[in-house]
């Protein structure tokens, strides 16, 4: 296992750094002040496929403001979104990765669980990253070798964390992935319940302030949790592929846990997995 927090940190512009932490924690103040006016009220997707895909008019109108800000503020900088980039290329320095609403049918439906999620990623993973959770009126906030922050005040992960009861998963865009049940009957066993509440960067921010013991993501895009990935590197969790190998944004699926959790989690994890090839 890897503890990344723990590894040297690949050093970047402090000068870029603070001015990118300054834009970014503006761009989530103006996207918790949108949500928190339109949420569930009478708010409707534009498609009838699944909830998965859903897009609104909110999530077009965070997108335009945020490319608007960062192309000026970074004009060499590239920015991907999720609703109109099919995939974020890796051949620039940096980029800038944003969901504007991660959860949107949690969103549509006025239900109390979404959020606004930037990063500025360089090859090494999150350089800053930002969360808005509108509804309990927070911006987390990470960067590089700088630690986390919960409306300004630090957050570091201790000991104890292991010991929730608690893991978050999310299902895939087709259903449960391959072993969710097993995974979810084994953390039962070990008398840990899994939660499943329909917003990826949220379930990942969750690991970094010390509310649930891990997150397990089957899949994800990039702009779902660079964000709160960086929160949660610089709140000391574990992340790791799902060989256990560390990597800040793995190809292979994503576990973020407390460090004491990790070793555990991974185990149930893997053998959920294995468990669908025997």
């Amino acid at each position: 296992m890897t503890v990344l927090s723990s590894r040297p940190a690949h050093p970047v512009d402090p000068g870029l750094v603070s001015v990118a932490l300054e834009v970014a924690g503006r761009l989530a103040n103006d996207a918790s002040d949108v949500i928190m006016a339109t949420a569930g009220r009478g708010v409707r997707p534009d498609s009838d496929e699944s909830p998965f895909d859903w897009v609104t008019d909110t999530d077009r109108t965070l997108e335009r403001h945020t490319r608007r800000v960062l192309t000026a503020e970074f004009p060499s900088i590239p920015v991907f979104c999720e609703n109109s980039d099919a995939d974020v290329p890796g051949d620039s320095e940096f980029r800038w990765v944003v969901d504007p609403v991660d959860g949107t049918a949690n969103y549509t439906a006025g239900m109390p669980w979404c959020a606004y999620s930037l990063a500025l990623v360089d090859r090494w993973g999150p350089v800053v990253g930002v969360v808005a959770d509108p509804y309990r009126s927070q911006i987390y906030a990470a960067a590089r070798g700088r630690g986390m922050r919960a409306n300004g005040t630090p957050v570091r992960l201790t000991e104890r964390q292991g010991d929730s009861l608690v893991v978050c998963t999310e299902m895939t865009r087709t259903g449960p992935w391959p072993g969710m049940g097993e995974f979810i009957s084994t953390a039962a066993i070990a008398g840990t319940g899994v939660r499943v509440l329909g917003s990826k960067c949220l379930a990942v921010a969750q690991v970094a302030l010390g509310h649930v013991a891990a997150a397990v993501l089957h899949g994800y895009h990039e702009w779902d949790v660079a964000g709160a990935v960086s929160l949660a590197v610089e709140s000391g969790a574990v992340v790791l592929d799902r060989r256990g190998e560390g990597a800040q944004l793995p190809a292979d699926g994503l576990l973020v846990a407390a460090p004491d959790a990790a070793d555990e989690v991974l185990g149930w994890w893997q053998s959920a997995l294995n468990g669908q090839l025997s």
